[in-house]
């Protein structure tokens, strides 16, 4: 995943606040459960002397989410004061936690957000339809196509003196509708890069969309076998399956690319040591690390992302950082990659290279 969200969040000294809080409704009392979760969550970051103009942010944050009844869960992630970055989360964390530290804890948020692919979903209808795109960075567009035509717009009844004529008048009215959307739906997913398209709504006039769209957006192209609308469940949870598989499919590619690559001994390294050394000489072109929350290993750190080391007196010496800070290894490697644009794919447990923990393709052979 591309991580240049991230920078401005790197550009303060800390430390950081990370929050991950459960705002679930599932009961008659939910918003006092709600309530109660992150009076704990907050308890947490006082005890850990969490600074008291950051804990403000976050609980303003918090509260305001609270009163809003927006999600069911929440990252917050603030310093010096402020919030820096925030996101809503389609469901409750899998581990709510908040934490105070030198650099934020955004490996779990990483794991949870994936590769966010630039996606398109059109509705159609035989009067035209409506598309939905959101692009790499986050970037939504909603555009209404309305049919050039519109009468006559249904066949008339068996037995109608003139049946014939209005349903030939009927097809062509479909077909220059159906035109008009498919044309809009190329121009869009060449826009914003769709790398899946959604086709959904009435039967006959998906199947005279799909007649008109271009072979190289067809290719990426899904039909919902469901006269489907804005907001269905079953349309959602479509784009869902569709968008895992993506990214599963990136993720078995790039750990095909990391086993072939260190296989051959050169452009990809294995392990902590040689991953914070490609790391710190912006050789990494994707970072792998594993989903582990819990993971033990840890870091030195600079004020500079690139200050990154196992040993503290290898700053001091190499780097002239009087005062190395210890981090977690992967907040630590994920705040150098991002400062040299670099890529980062989280292996699931239960995934390929499941034993590798950190390892990384890089953008030219490693130095032996």
């Amino acid at each position: 995943m591309e991580l240049s969200f991230l920078k401005t969040l790197y550009q303060r000294p800390g430390p950081y606040v990370s929050v991950y809080a459960d705002l679930t409704r599932t009961t008659e009392d939910a918003s006092k459960a709600a309530e109660l979760r992150w009076r704990a969550l907050r308890a947490e970051l006082e005890a850990q002397h969490a600074p008291k103009a950051t804990l403000r942010a976050v609980e303003r944050t918090i509260d305001e989410e609270m009163a809003e009844r927006r999600s069911e869960g929440l990252v917050v992630f603030a310093a010096d004061g402020e919030v820096l970055h925030t996101d809503r989360l389609p469901g409750a964390p899998r581990n709510a936690h908040a934490c105070v530290a030198p650099l934020p804890h955004v490996v779990p948020y990483l794991a949870d957000r994936g590769d966010q692919f630039p996606h398109l979903t059109a509705i159609v209808d035989r009067r035209g339809g409506t598309i939905d795109c959101v692009h790499a960075d986050g970037r939504r567009e909603h555009i209404e196509v309305e049919g050039d035509e519109d009468y006559p717009i249904r066949k008339t009844k068996a037995g109608d003196w003139n049946q014939s004529r209005f349903q030939r008048s009927s097809e062509n009215v479909w077909k220059a509708n159906a035109k008009k959307v498919a044309h809009k739906i190329d121009r869009v997913a060449d826009r914003c890069g769709a790398e899946a398209v959604l086709i959904a709504g009435d039967t006959r006039a998906r199947t005279a969309v799909l007649d008109e769209i271009s072979e190289p957006v067809l290719e990426r192209t899904v039909e919902v076998d469901k006269n489907t609308g804005a907001g269905d469940p079953d349309l959602r949870a479509e784009l869902d399956r569709v968008l895992k598989l993506k990214t599963t499919e990136r993720v078995m590619a790039v750990a095909e690319r990391f086993d072939r690559e260190l296989a051959n001994g050169q452009r990809a390294v294995a392990g902590l040591p040689a991953t914070v050394q490609a790391v710190r000489q912006g050789q990494v072109e994707t970072l792998i690390l594993d989903d582990d929350p819990d993971s033990p290993a840890r870091l030195w750190i600079g004020p500079d992302p690139s200050q990154v080391a196992a040993d503290p007196d290898e700053l001091r010496t190499e780097f002239g950082v009087a005062d190395p800070t210890p981090e977690r290894a992967d907040a630590a490697l994920v705040r150098a990659l991002t400062a040299t644009d670099g890529d980062l794919v989280v292996l699931p447990a239960d995934g390929p290279n499941a034993n590798l923990h950190v390892g990384a393709v890089l953008r030219y052979a490693a130095q032996v």
